[in-house]
């Protein structure tokens, strides 16, 4: 990817920063949620863009992961967490700018609706799927705990997965659930979801992420006086 603007990053900065860290191994969480927030905020809101920063990300993971000669079944843990946590904020984000777009009126068909929401349902199975190849590639010290790690994401079901569900039963509602179900799942789903609603859920992803960013941290508990 060519960079356009100072907030651009690069799929190298994003495994450089996942792989630190890793290794370092201090609030590899949420250090990894922002990581991954800031790749997401520099690349184009499609699924090729996300598919790219979740690799980016899994292959830094894995390679701070190698530096590690303890807990290293944690700290895949705790990255794809982090990773997942950005990627919710993402589905919901997509969410907000499809209510945005289907309450402007007749400027957002009901086509477009069904196709952006057919991709938007695709995330959390090109999240999944990503970290698998991502997976396949690595080393035999490392395989096995990102295969996992990933194995516990798939079976108690991801955040992104959970937000993404929010939204389809939010329009499913509006449609009717049995053939709108039928429609998204007939739907040929593409990377592109469109240029009107990548710069919406852009915008809105955006102020998310700073959001989070501002986000007061709870204080620690104070001791209680005699």
């Amino acid at each position: 990817m060519t960079a356009q603007n100072p907030n651009d990053v690069t799929d190298a900065e994003i495994r450089r920063a996942a792989s630190e860290t890793v290794r370092q191994g201090t609030d590899i969480r949420s250090q990894v949620r922002e990581i991954t927030l800031r790749a997401l905020q520099s690349r184009r809101f499609d699924r090729d863009g996300i598919r790219e920063v979740v690799r980016a990300v899994t292959e830094g993971t894995a390679l701070g992961a190698e530096r590690k000669h303890t807990g290293m079944r944690q700290a895949m843990s705790e990255a794809l967490q982090g990773l997942d946590q950005a990627l919710r904020t993402s589905a919901e984000a997509g969410g907000e700018a499809l209510k945005q777009l289907t309450s402007s009126g007749r400027s957002f068909s009901d086509n477009e609706l069904k196709q952006a929401l057919a991709n938007l349902k695709k995330l959390e199975e090109d999240f999944l799927s990503t970290v698998s190849k991502v997976a396949e590639g690595t080393s035999e010290t490392v395989r096995p705990e990102l295969r996992e790690a990933l194995g516990n994401a798939r079976r108690a079901g991801t955040a992104t997965g959970k937000q993404v569900a929010l939204t389809m039963g939010e329009f499913a509602q509006k449609f009717g659930a049995a053939s709108f179900e039928a429609t998204l799942t007939g739907l040929e789903t593409a990377a592109d979801f469109g240029q009107r609603f990548t710069l919406i859920a852009s915008g809105i992803l955006s102020g998310m992420a700073e959001a989070l960013r501002t986000e007061p941290k709870p204080e620690a508990a104070k001791p209680r006086e005699p």
